[in-house]
């Protein structure tokens, strides 16, 4: 499942479709690297219990598909396990932060802004909202109400959206914890799902943003001290958010986040006709 040797360079490994082998159409796999601080697990009994193999491991475990490519890495790996190989070959990244927001070095926060700005799709969960990487892509504190652990009730508010694809109007968590509005963030591009807690608050809790020629998406499931990551309901929202912000053809050559004139010349018959 974990795919750790399917570095081609992140120019080349942005564009997920299809691939000829052998005169047979084939499906690209979509490169995903699943991001966890991966220091609950160690230190909490209660979360290590749920999640004796990480955070991330469970996620991987519960969205592993054949179109996926899946990586992990942790804050304490060397360089975060964010290498410059490691990004490069990123068509996704999912970011799960909690406790350690600040240990993240600021060159590898600004290295994944920069992948995100040439076309890599980045999905962020529950407390990554006050990560580094959010902050710097979106451009917000991240700031919100936060509470006690109690049911919630997720609406699918956007049922025609990609990431809401075989997702029901509804879905229950037996318990998670409270975030709430008012939620300082920029005005998102898109609103898939609204949390709503029994204590009666009210939470944007699937949101999608564009970056650059990135795709961002923030699902707010996910308290480490809850079994949110063995939900099939949340690890399928997971799944189609990978599909969606899975990065796709600019139609351009892309230097340093911007379109670049690359010899692509307009053909001379189109200029005679525009002459006319």
């Amino acid at each position: 499942m974990h795919g750790t040797n399917q570095m081609q360079g992140f120019a080349n490994s942005l564009f997920t479709g299809f691939a000829r082998q052998s005169g047979k159409v084939v499906m690209k796999k979509i490169n995903v690297t699943i991001w966890n601080e991966f220091r609950h697990e160690k230190e909490n009994d209660v979360v290590k219990a749920l999640y004796p193999d990480g955070l991330h491991a469970q996620i991987a475990k519960m969205i592993g598909c054949d179109d996926f490519n899946i990586t992990l890495a942790a804050l304490d790996d060397p360089q975060h396990g964010l290498s410059d190989e490691v990004l490069n070959s990123t068509d996704v990244l999912i970011w799960w932060a909690h406790m350690a927001h600040w240990e993240v070095s600021d060159e590898i926060a600004e290295k994944v802004k920069q992948r995100v700005y040439m076309g890599m799709g980045l999905i962020c969960l529950h407390s990554a909202h006050y990560s580094k990487v959010f902050q710097k892509v979106v451009g917000t504190t991240g700031n919100l109400l936060w509470g006690a652990e109690v049911k919630e009730v997720v609406w699918n508010i956007n049922p025609t959206h990609p990431i809401a694809k075989d997702i029901p109007s509804h879905f229950v968590l037996d318990a998670d914890e409270i975030y709430a509005e008012p939620f300082q963030l920029p005005e998102p591009d898109e609103i898939v799902f609204l949390g709503w807690y029994e204590t009666g608050y009210l939470f944007r809790s699937g949101c999608c943003w564009r970056r650059g020629y990135g795709k961002v998406f923030y699902f707010q499931p996910g308290h480490e001290t809850c079994p949110i990551y063995y939900n099939e309901t949340v690890t399928k929202v997971i799944s189609n958010a990978i599909r969606w912000a899975a990065p796709a053809e600019a139609g351009y050559k892309l230097q340093e986040g911007s379109p670049c004139i690359g010899g692509d010349f307009v053909p001379s018959e189109e200029l005679d006709f525009f002459k006319k």
